[in-house]
């Protein structure tokens, strides 16, 4: 077998399914309600409390209501294409196992090292955040800050505080906490989360509900002279189309759509929609957790399709009431909601308002905490899928006798991103999130297409409407999201998917379960390794 017939070699659906019948799969505890409240406990975190500030005040104005539409749009085609591929094939792995069945092992390799990155660097820049409203909440209840050095990494502000030893303690503290929930087992890790989802889905529901009669429509028909100015000159916006010179063409385009509800125009609504993106990943969660849902084939598409809705409807409820109560300009990037709660009621002298400051600052926390744990649990089950494939050493697949979790992997994932979390700067971390997330999108959309064709006889408990318009869609407005991230966001993306080819190369293709199979087959029947037909199982 050459090494070109082993990168191309796929893994059929029914070997997948073969997969779900061994002995040391996870159990199948979760139903539809709690699928769903996996999704929305990743997808209502750090993107309803923090990305609507940056975009508004920074790239979209207004206009980030937009910005989500466009992104849930470009997640929606996506998420169809998900719900296909997993009610027919429920076992860990999301794209990465996708990929496997469809585009070969060398494809899935580096849709898989991508998805570490996105869920490694999701859950790190969650929990460096976590601090910040845990200092919101002490504040809103009149107690003691946690002092800036407890709460820092050591690269933050360094020379006020006086040492490069400083750590994010809380940050510390929180991923703790998650990885021994998550070791203990997803039946407990999962009745933890649907708790933070209700309670935070109280507290964006209350922020709608109490926030619409604060609502200034000038805030959306007028701009300010000051922000003017930087919107109209600002060419920092198109991303990689501008360092390929296309947003010359475009130029007319962006004039056209500039507005009071758009200052920064269609750059600046493009932009915004590929920074909320981050926002999204939450369904892409529940497909890594197909090995454990009851009825896969019924509660995969309900959690996927219903978690997307639910959380659209939200965001755009919640960023409409953001830019409505506070001028674009001015909103507070690090926390949106609570800071224009707390202006308000500071203006008013309202105790109601005071009060619910520190709601939504509990509601902040609660929402932080579950995408923790919704996060940190995809990741590690990415692991899994690629331990179980060889590509990745078996001890990564081991699961607890008793707890049925991938528990060494659990505990060492878990040492290495609290590591990350308490050192590394915020905006370091999320910088890579968004790009990784848009490449598996645009993976999955090809895979589910390109398997109609490989497979048209394969069962497909739920069918993709409409597949050959959905899924070159979903390719082309995720591609578009991608286009408009900047240059070194790429740079980044192109390094990290070097080093993952270089251990792909020194461990995984030796070790490759399937490629090893496939080369015992061809030496029983006395071919030599250039005669052998390319495989496609």
């Amino acid at each position: 077998m050459t090494l070109w017939k082993q990168l191309l070699s796929r893994k059929s659906i029914e070997t997948l399914l073969a997969e779900m019948a061994g002995e040391h799969r996870l159990r199948r505890v979760l139903g539809p309600f709690s699928l769903t409240a996996i999704g929305v406990g990743a997808i209502i975190g750090a993107g309803i409390f923090v990305m609507t500030g940056r975009a508004a005040a920074q790239d979209a104005g207004p206009a980030v209501v937009a910005s989500y539409m466009v992104a849930a749009f470009g997640c929606g085609l996506a998420a169809l294409c998900y719900a296909e591929f997993a009610a027919m094939a429920p076992v860990a792995g999301s794209a990465y196992t996708y990929a496997y069945a469809t585009l070969g092992e060398i494809l899935a390799w580096i849709i898989g090292w991508d998805l570490i990155l996105e869920y490694g660097m999701s859950c790190a820049t969650v929990a460096a955040a976590w601090s910040h409203y845990l200092n919101e909440l002490l504040l809103a209840l009149g107690l003691p800050l946690v002092g800036p050095g407890l709460s820092l990494d050591p690269f933050t502000h360094s020379d006020k505080f006086g040492s490069y030893l400083a750590l994010n303690f809380p940050a510390l503290g929180i991923m703790v906490l998650v990885t021994t929930i998550l070791v203990i087992g997803i039946r407990e890790s999962a009745t933890a989360n649907a708790i933070l989802v209700l309670v935070k889905l109280v507290v964006v529901l209350f922020v709608i509900a109490i926030g619409v009669s604060y609502i200034d429509p000038a805030n959306w028909t007028s701009i300010p002279v000051d922000a003017a100015g930087q919107a109209s000159h600002d060419a920092n916006r198109w991303g990689l189309l501008g360092v390929l010179g296309i947003d010359r063409w475009l130029q007319p385009l962006d004039e056209m759509i500039r507005s009071p509800f758009a200052p920064y125009g269609l750059s600046g609504l493009m932009l915004g929609a590929s920074i909320v993106f981050f926002a999204y990943i939450g369904f892409d969660a529940i497909s890594t957790h197909a090995e454990e849902a009851h009825n896969p084939q019924r509660d995969m598409p309900i959690g996927i399709l219903v978690s997307l809705g639910l959380c659209t409807l939200l965001y755009v409820g919640v960023a409409a009431v953001i830019t409505g109560m506070v001028p674009y300009h001015k909103i507070d990037i690090g926390a949106p909601i609570a800071a224009a709660f707390s202006q308000r009621a500071a203006a008013e002298n309202s105790a109601l308002l005071r009060g619910a400051t520190a709601l939504i600052a509990t509601g902040a926390l609660a929402g932080m905490t579950s995408v923790l744990l919704i996060t940190f649990q995809s990741q590690v089950r990415i692991f899994l899928a690629m331990a179980r494939d060889g590509l990745l050493p078996p001890a990564v697949a081991e699961v607890h006798p008793k707890y049925q979790t991938p528990h060494l992997t659990t505990i060492v994932t878990g040492i290495l991103i609290s590591v990350i979390a308490a050192t590394t700067p915020i905006e370091k971390l999320g910088e890579m999130v968004n790009i990784g997330t848009l490449l598996a999108f645009v993976i999955v959309c090809f895979s589910v297409l390109l398997l109609r064709r490989q497979r048209p006889d394969a069962v497909r408990p739920f069918r993709c409407p409409v597949i050959w318009l959905v899924a070159p869609t979903g390719i082309v407005v995720n591609v578009i999201m991608m286009l408009f991230l900047p240059l070194d966001t790429w740079i980044r993306l192109v390094v990290w998917l070097v080093i993952g080819l270089v251990i792909y190369f020194l461990y995984g293709r030796h070790h490759s379960t399937l490629g090893q199979r496939l080369w015992r087959e061809f030496s029983t029947q006395g071919l030599s390794p250039t005669d052998a037909p390319l495989p496609r199982d």
